[in-house]
């Protein structure tokens, strides 16, 4: 990274819901002496965001602020000058294809928390070469979407490792446990207008296991019953029941990019399933039909222009007081490759609002990257890469601020 950079965190977007838990993490829980910006379009939005924080902890340093563009020439001025680049301006389709490009071109390490994968995908598409020749690290997904699902599923697929020595077959996760206080009014915008935006091809093509895969798919991908396919719901040992999960294809998604990338850690076989915790059959048959039937009438228009008169707006969200409460709880069983009755199992959890997990994500995403650059660099090979490249490290850290994951071998 060049000596010049001044600045070693930029949050760009702090206004926004997201961008603005982000910031406020920053202030309460990284280092005080960190060189940090808030950038945005809106320098008098920004400062009343600033006095807000320098409330929350008069002892850190203050950021600077800066004013930017979403155009090429301001957003590589920007890009310049920082270290980490932590993007909250979303939707990320309509409005991040430039910040990308110019932390490709520039070398700078990029962070977000999109769930948008047709996005992702044509990212990947167009800069990810770009973003390795000049050594920048670029991760998308570092939210609830994706980066818990991933973080889980490396930590099982390192027990399997360090506990059976071989490689693992398959990871096949849940979400076993969420309680959220609702979607914000960007997450709910940014469904509608992917629909809108992507045609009907590229969101079904991003929609499948290897698409964002950094390598074609293994031959012998394990075959579903056609009955579950059907019913969407399924018995998994050491899970339970499941069915469909509204985040799977993100996170299935990311999780195979991440396997691809690093198939000497994973295995040249592993494969990534994701699912939903239900109480039993029915309630996952219910589910699993209802959250189809829901897919379905967004794609009509009138359904979406109905949607848009009744949820948040953008940049506005649940409560900090609503959100108190929030907990969610991930779990993953990993099966090795070699024939044994042996298991690992995963849990991660996490309690307090999402969306403030989400910024807890980034910000401690971008500190591993401050502080273990070679290693991740070595590990990625750079580029557009996943959350899974920061390893141990991003583990430690966000055990530290209250997001556990623990593993232990089955061997019955």
């Amino acid at each position: 990274m060049q000596s010049s950079r001044d600045l070693d965190i930029v949050v760009l977007g702090p206004t926004g819901y997201t961008g603005k838990l982000c910031s406020e993490h920053i202030v309460k829980n990284l280092p005080t002496n960190l060189k940090w910006a808030l950038a945005g379009r809106s320098p008098q939005k920004i400062e009343g965001v600033a006095q807000e924080l320098k409330n929350l902890n008069p002892d850190r340093d203050d950021p600077e602020i800066v004013t930017a563009q979403l155009n090429k020439a301001e957003l590589h001025a920007l890009a310049e000058r920082t270290k980490v680049l932590i993007n909250c301006v979303g939707p990320y389709h309509l409005y991040s294809t430039p910040v990308v490009e110019a932390c490709a071109y520039t070398g700078t390490h990029y962070l977000d928390a999109t769930g948008e994968t047709p996005w992702v995908k044509q990212t990947i598409d167009k800069y990810h070469e770009t973003a390795k020749s000049n050594g920048a690290i670029i991760i998308h997904s570092v939210g609830v979407e994706s980066a818990p699902a991933d973080m889980l599923a490396w930590a099982v697929v390192k027990e399997v490792r360090e506990k059976l020595a071989c490689h693992t077959r398959e990871v096949t996760g849940e979400i076993y446990e969420l309680k959220s206080s609702g979607a914000s009014g960007g997450t709910l915008s940014t469904i509608l207008t992917c629909i809108e935006t992507f045609s009907k091809a590229h969101l079904l093509n991003s929609t499948q296991p290897f698409s964002l895969a950094a390598s074609p798919p293994p031959k012998d991908i394990p075959s579903e019953p056609i009955m579950e396919k059907v019913l969407g719901f399924r018995a998994i040992r050491d899970l339970g029941t499941v069915t469909t999960s509204p985040t799977g294809f993100c996170d299935v998604t990311t999780i195979h990019r991440s396997s691809t990338l690093m198939p000497e850690f994973y295995g040249p076989r592993f494969y990534f399933r994701q699912f939903l915790h239900v109480r039993n059959a029915f309630i996952g048959i219910l589910f699993h039909y209802a959250f189809m039937i829901g897919t379905f009438l967004l794609m009509l228009a009138p359904v979406r222009w109905l949607v848009k008169k009744i949820i948040y707006a953008p940049g506005s969200g649940p409560t900090s007081e609503s959100g108190r409460n929030d907990r969610v709880e991930y779990r993953a069983i990993a099966t090795p490759e070699q024939d044994t009755p042996k298991r690992v199992l995963g849990k991660l959890q996490y309690e307090g609002s999402m969306y403030a997990f989400t910024g807890v994500l980034m910000a401690e995403a971008a500190m591993v990257i401050l502080e273990n650059e070679e290693k991740v660099k070595r590990v990625s090979r750079g580029g557009i890469v996943t959350p899974a490249v920061l390893g141990q490290e991003y583990l430690d850290r966000l055990d530290n601020v209250g997001c556990h994951v623990e593993t232990k071998l089955l061997e019955y």
